[in-house]
């Protein structure tokens, strides 16, 4: 449990919600994808919904997010259209990338979702474009880059690492640390456990929290983002968490010996939507009848959605080429 004195109603609602709408959706999207409806390959993000949740909430809405393949969670959690998304995953005209981008394409610039990329560290140079651009403009944006713990390998993450440093910039460098990069665990690739202590050589200030406490992930990214937004420049936040699924599907793939059942088994006993509303019921902050009523109304906006989706048009074979530049 955080040892910090606990945000306010209103924020520990709002925390709930995003992780909730996350996994609800990611549910959603285990029970369909078998339909072969949706063609694109998807990357899931359940057990690792705080991550998402707990720094956006922290976020105005102006703000920038650029998300990795593993995007769903950075889509809703920065407000993305739920509509759009179930469109952009069935391959309709009206999704949030007309079609064409899928499930690991997601955007909404509206709210600042800026896009999300496959490519391993593809994200983290445009958070710190964005933030250099940002500190250019006058502004009090503050720019946000998702990864993975296997993008701190490549070294574009150093070299946006010193950059940013460099200049100061308003940027929050999350690394999703979930211990696999797709099937090898951390301890086979690096010798430094924590990956919030590479900034260390930079100048880059690093905080290391359990993904599952999305209180504490988003205490930590409040005091990161101030920071950020008042001319003291980047910071590292590693979210150590767990994803449930396999590197890219629905199922559970602890068969392939990469891992354990047991393991996989700890995690889920450490599930970060349960441990909010377990502190809701202790703490008699919302009863059980009012936390079924938020996943019934969400779970009505998810079906809604799919069901828009599947009513709406699939491109046009003249507009393949368009809005590629």
């Amino acid at each position: 449990m955080t040892q910090n004195p606990l945000p306010s109603k209103e924020i520990l609602l709002e925390l709930y919600r995003r992780m909730l709408l996350i996994r609800e959706v990611e549910e959603k999207i285990v029970q369909v994808y078998p339909q072969q409806e949706i063609r694109c390959p998807t990357h899931l993000s359940i057990g690792q919904e705080a991550a998402a949740s707990g720094v956006t909430t922290a976020l105005r809405r102006d703000d920038y997010v650029f998300g990795t393949h593993r995007c769903h969670s950075h889509y809703l959690a920065k407000g993305g259209d739920l509509k759009q998304m179930f469109s952009e995953l069935y391959g309709r005209a009206n999704g949030c990338a007309k079609g064409k981008g899928g499930s690991m394409h997601l955007v909404d610039p509206s709210q600042g979702m800026m896009g999300s990329s496959a490519i391993v560290g593809g994200t983290i140079p445009l958070a710190a474009g964005a933030a250099l651009a940002a500190k250019m403009q006058g502004t009090d944006r503050v720019a946000v880059a998702f990864f993975g713990d296997g993008a701190t390998e490549e070294g574009v993450f150093h070299e946006s690492l010193n950059f940013a440093a460099l200049k100061k910039l308003p940027v929050i460098f999350v690394c999703e640390n979930n211990f696999f990069a797709t099937h090898t665990p951390l301890s086979a690739r690096q010798v430094i456990a924590s990956i919030a202590d590479h900034g260390k050589i930079y100048g880059v200030p690093g905080a290391a929290v359990e993904g599952v406490n999305v209180i504490d992930v988003y205490q930590t990214a409040a005091e990161m983002v101030a920071r950020a937004r008042t001319g003291g420049g980047p910071s590292i936040l590693e979210c150590r968490a767990y994803r449930w699924k396999e590197h890219v599907g629905h199922n559970y793939d602890f068969h392939l010996g990469y891992r354990t059942k047991e393991e996989l088994d700890a995690w889920i006993n450490r599930c970060p939507v349960c441990f909010i509303e377990k502190l809701f019921l202790e703490k008699k902050l919302v009863s059980e009848n009012e936390l079924g009523g938020i996943r019934a109304s969400i779970r009505g906006a998810i079906d809604d959605a799919i069901a828009f989706a599947k009513a709406s048009p699939f491109p046009e074979p003249e507009d393949m080429m368009t809005e590629i530049y």
